[in-house]
């Protein structure tokens, strides 16, 4: 990952945790039901995840009790506004913008001293059949200071009431109680602890729930769609819920969100696109073998790009240029199907949002496209990072920097 990281574009926003906030940080798992971790420094993202606690603990989602019961934790102020690196839904950015736009003041005075732990609550207990996941409706957003900060302020308010009463500020016993009090925990009087919870109501999203599951409601008809192949079959026998399943690999699946308005694909205005730029060169680059020249410098010099189109065999030439082929050949008679000539996953790759989406429908479509159809690295980088670096790793290194290059600059 060094290229990556030295692009800023490996987990570059992540926050170093280390000293006292270490100790804040496993009051929270503590206060939460983990166990701690034995690190002595670590980064965390905008929702509390760590990379380095997820791997110490074997566990990617070690801040979940179950698929249900997700939690966060902040032990800084700078956590707003931050990335979440590994989001077990589509929602949590938004959960923790919503966090910080309604309690970002009590927070930057809490986490001085202090750290919150966060419950996302769908008041569902745990998931049993795969479309449980239809029960996702209003997430109840709590809150819990370590230490249990709250009942010390109010003991703090109780003493102080005691002291004032009667002759009792003659009483050492109470003196004591209250310097006790303050060197443990400070001056908590005038301090605002209150965090009341907030609601967060879910519409569309992805959750990691059933190892991976899509949930379209806000369209014609509710559509489920399943990443694992044995969640789906489960979901298949349900004879109950009244929505449409698929599995993602099914190609069914793609005409029925176009049936939906969900996605569209115009090949003539999609071919003039850097989308399809990125797409046609990554397909050649998955034939090019001991090539003479940099794989960067072939994907970017147009007559290396020909050079090397025509060395490959005839069929791979028909893959990577088979889009352009159908729209010539359609011009010469429509009697073509666009099945016979290109790619199906090609062509999937160049479907995008149907224009008449909201801003946030369309992140969620753009990442269950990519997740049908991963040949746009840029894209792939934007909605699905965690495969990204999986399939980052398995790239020439001269790719990598063709790569690196379309995600810097946008292109």
């Amino acid at each position: 990952m060094n290229k990556l990281e030295e692009a800023k574009l490996y987990r570059s926003e992540l926050i170093p945790i280390s000293g006292k906030l270490i100790e804040r940080y496993n009051k929270c798992l503590k206060t939460l039901g983990f166990t701690e971790t034995n690190l002595t420094s670590f980064f965390i993202d905008g929702i509390g995840w760590s990379p380095e606690v997820a791997e110490e603990k074997k566990n990617m989602h070690y801040l979940n009790h179950g698929d249900a019961n997700p939690h966060g934790i902040i032990i800084t102020p700078l956590q707003k506004g931050k990335p979440v690196y590994l989001p077990f839904h589509s929602f949590d950015k938004e959960m923790m913008q919503h966090v910080f736009r309604t309690h970002g003041a009590k927070i930057n005075d809490i986490t001085r001293d202090s750290a919150v732990c966060i419950d996302f609550d769908q008041n569902i207990d745990v998931f049993y059949e795969p479309l449980d996941v239809l029960k996702y409706d209003n997430v109840d957003i709590t809150f819990r200071l370590i230490d249990n900060l709250e009942q010390v302020q109010k003991d703090q308010l109780y003493l102080v009431e005691k002291f004032n009463r009667d002759t009792n500020f003659i009483d050492e016993n109470i003196h004591q109680e209250l310097l006790n009090s303050a060197r443990t925990y400070g001056d908590l009087r005038e301090r605002d602890l209150d965090l009341h919870p907030l609601n967060f109501t879910t519409g569309s999203f992805y959750t990691r729930a059933f190892d991976g599951v899509y949930l379209l409601r806000d369209f014609i008809k509710p559509i489920v769609i399943f990443e694992s192949e044995a969640s789906y079959k489960e979901a298949i026998k349900d004879t109950i819920h009244d929505v449409l399943i698929y599995h993602i690999s099914q190609p069914e699946l793609v005409a029925k969100l176009k049936d939906h308005i969900i996605i569209e694909c115009d090949l003539e205005h999609m071919v003039s696109t850097s989308t399809y730029e990125r797409v046609k060169k990554y397909e050649l680059a998955q034939f090019l073998k001991e090539t003479q020249h940099p794989i960067k410098d072939i994907l970017n010099d147009k007559v290396l790009f020909k050079s090397y189109l025509n060395k490959i065999d005839i069929e791979s030439r028909k893959r990577v240029m088979s889009v352009e082929l159908y729209l010539e050949k359609l011009e010469r008679s429509n009697a073509y199907k666009i099945e016979d000539i290109v790619d199906q996953e090609f062509y999937f790759a160049l479907h995008q949002p149907h224009s008449s989406l909201s801003a946030e429908h369309r992140d969620l479509i753009h990442k269950l496209l990519i997740n049908i159809a991963p040949l746009d690295v840029l894209f792939l980088y934007w909605y699905d990072k965690e495969q990204f670096y999986k399939n980052y790793e398995t790239w020439d290194d001269s790719f990598k920097d063709w790569v690196i290059e379309r995600i810097r600059n946008n292109i």
